[in-house]
């Protein structure tokens, strides 16, 4: 349906005397239209993979800017722990009864939810 009315608009151009079409280059009959669909392949990309990808990186910002003291992590790693202390770029985790291990913010993958809070909700 885009192609006709494209064509359409091409023959208009055309018959007010313009000699070419509006939609044509110098060296080319089809002019834009060749370039359609490269940007419809860019349209689809950027909302099956960009967008989907944005949001994800919006809401590991948000949990990572809402971690505290008590919260029990994973890291990128796969080490659990619980946050001792927060920092500006760095966290704080206990592992074991004397264990601690520094990271920093971004090497926290997820945050664990207690199954007693799962079940009362």
């Amino acid at each position: 349906m885009l192609s006709i009315m494209l064509q359409a608009a091409n023959g208009a151009a055309e018959s007010t005397g313009g000699g070419r079409g509006l939609l044509s280059f110098a060296g080319g009959e089809r002019g834009l239209l060749s370039f359609l669909p490269f940007i419809l392949i860019i349209v689809v990309l950027w909302f099956l993979m960009i967008m989907p990808q944005r949001k994800r990186q919006k809401e590991t910002q948000k949990m990572l800017e809402a971690l505290e003291v008590k919260d029990k992590v994973v890291t990128i790693g796969g080490i659990i722990g619980e946050i001792a202390k927060v920092k500006k770029d760095t966290i704080v985790l206990n592992l074991l009864k004397d264990g601690q291990m520094e990271v920093r913010k971004n090497a926290i993958a997820s945050k664990l939810v207690d199954e007693k809070q799962e079940e009362s909700k």
